[in-house]
């Protein structure tokens, strides 16, 4: 029983990784494309170091070990993404906003979108 579960572990995370792999090539922004990548490194490693818990749930040397990794990718995943967009910020990397026609016209009218 336990080992369909942590299947069922790796291939949720293995749907995480495609998507996240998928999304970061369709989005146009560098911003939204590190966030991607944060919350897809963040939920797919997660997953997979639930998995190998479960599956080592006898050894307990390793659950030490998991639980602390777990820790350490909680505590420094959003660090490293926020270092990240700040470092792209502070270089001018500029941020690209995608309107719909009618997005645009409208902000142009008010005078918030030029070019």
């Amino acid at each position: 029983m336990m080992d369909i579960f942590v299947i069922i572990l790796l291939i949720i995370s293995w749907i995480f990784i495609i998507f996240g792999m998928v999304s970061i090539f369709i989005l146009k922004n560098v911003y939204t494309r590190i966030l991607s990548a944060a919350t897809i490194d963040t939920m797919g490693s997660l997953t997979i170091i639930i998995a190998l818990l479960l599956s080592s749930i006898t050894q307990y040397d390793y659950i030490i070990r998991f639980v602390l990794l777990i820790g350490f990718l909680l505590m420094t995943t959003p660090i490293s993404s926020h270092v990240n967009i700040r470092s792209a910020y502070l270089t001018g990397v500029e941020v690209k906003h995608i309107y719909t026609d009618e997005q645009r016209k409208r902000l142009e009218e008010e005078g918030e979108v030029h070019g």
